[in-house]
């Protein structure tokens, strides 16, 4: 079976007050690109970078504190620039004429990160948050493109491009859809419904561990950052009592080497999860979501929020590279449900990190039992967005023995000695008795 690509132009209707967050959207994402091409291009002194995962570790950071965009949008920039590059190399072994590339025509990659696509608008992330734009559509578009391939439900919409026309003052999407060749009935949404889904959930904390996964994992030491950030605000106000100038360069190198020791932290927490993602074949990773979260969460301070943001970036571009989904659900109640039974009540969290269930007495780390349903509440939207008449494909939470469904069915998996879900837990050695 073969795919068919087309791009469909259609109109949007932009809301007259937020046509300028577009604009600034645009400029921005045309100087991750250009700022990526600055670095990238090294001819004809030295060899030319066009690693994309080099320059987005060496540019990402910056990037997004020197723009508004989102993660997604930042990588989209970065990528944009690396392409080109690649071209250029191209054009160079060939002998051809060929200089660094440069981006002013006015345009952003959007895929389904950045940008959420329905058959009658669309939902672009700008600067300032989303912005809903309603497709201009023909009164009768049943022999356009429009209606062939953008209502067509057998098409899915894949990475499009916003573009803007200055003489009309118009935005324009370029969607890009992808279908199935003819002799082939089976859409492309039901046939990824065919797929197997196996979600990795991850809770995010304040102390102990930074983050625990469903599969068991405890990775990062949330107290050493926490120790290190007080360590650093200390020497901070120190040397700001003296007020000189060295006092003042010496603070802004101890901001430098802070900030790049926790980016390392954050880093390496990423590829953990990642590696935990891989190596029981997950499709999908669930966080919650951080909207709000210092207000949720006791402890949860400004640092605390920034680093779990940070952190879900890292993991979230990380992943793109292999085509895993990385996705927020709702935190209600996750500490407070059991992850075996499902009974919820708030006496069910005996402390900080011990969960006992009041109704079936199942006991874990509390964490551990929150980055289960943490990974159960994106199972449930996923299997209710299937639309197989079958019931789609099997969807199931990624355990450290195994993988367990919304039904309840445990599956141990093949090195596992354990036999059921209810063993399931962390070590002793690493969340006590």
């Amino acid at each position: 079976m073969g795919d068919v690509i087309r791009t469909v132009k259609v109109k949007l209707d932009v809301p007259d007050e937020r046509c300028d967050d577009l604009h600034q959207t645009k400029d921005q994402f045309l100087h991750c690109a250009n700022t990526t091409a600055d670095w990238a291009w090294r001819h004809p002194t030295d060899y030319c970078v066009t690693s994309k995962q080099k320059a987005e570790t060496a540019l990402y950071d910056r990037l997004r504190n020197e723009t508004e965009l989102t993660a997604n949008l930042v990588q989209k920039g970065i990528r944009r620039a690396i392409e080109a590059t690649k071209s250029g190399v191209a054009r160079l072994k060939n002998d051809e004429t060929t200089s660094q590339p440069h981006f002013d025509a006015w345009s952003v990659v959007y895929d389904k990160r950045s940008a959420t696509f329905h058959r009658d608008h669309v939902s672009l992330s700008t600067v300032h948050g989303r912005v809903e734009c309603q497709y201009v559509i023909p009164d009768d578009p049943e022999e356009t493109p429009i209606g062939e391939y953008l209502l067509n439900t057998d098409y899915e919409f894949r990475m499009s491009t916003l573009q803007y026309d200055r003489s009309t003052e118009s935005f324009y999407l370029h969607a890009r859809m992808r279908g199935t060749t003819e002799g082939h009935e089976q859409s492309t949404a039901a046939s990824s419904d065919a797929k197997h889904r196996t979600v990795l959930g991850v809770d995010l904390n304040v102390d102990c561990s930074l983050a625990v996964t469903s599969t068991g994992a405890f990775i990062g030491n949330a107290d050493e950052m926490n120790h290190r950030r007080r360590e650093f605000e200390k020497a901070r106000g120190s040397m700001q009592q003296t007020g000189t100038r060295s006092a003042h360069l010496s603070i802004q190198s101890m901001d430098d080497r802070e900030h790049r020791w926790m980016r390392d932290e954050l880093h390496r927490a990423s590829n953990q999860i990642l590696d935990e993602a891989r190596e029981h074949e997950c499709t999908h990773i669930a966080f919650e979501n951080l909207t709000d979260i210092r207000e949720r969460m006791a402890g949860a301070k400004r640092f605390h929020a920034w680093a779990f943001r940070r952190l879900y970036e890292y993991v979230e571009y990380k992943a793109e590279i292999l085509d895993i989904v990385v996705e927020q659900v709702s935190p209600a109640y996750t500490s407070q449900r059991c992850s075996k039974c499902g009974f919820t009540h708030e006496t069910n969290r005996r402390s900080k990190h011990q969960f006992v269930c009041q109704k079936c007495g199942y006991e874990l780390n509390a964490d551990y039992n929150a980055s289960k349903n943490i990974a159960r509440k994106l199972l449930k939207r996923l299997r209710s967005g299937q639309k197989s008449s079958s019931g789609g494909a099997p969807c199931q939470c990624a355990l450290k023995s195994g993988t367990l469904n919304l039904n309840g069915e445990f599956i141990a998996s093949v090195n596992s000695t354990t036999e059921g879900e209810s063993t399931d837990k962390p070590t002793t050695s690493v969340v006590g008795h």
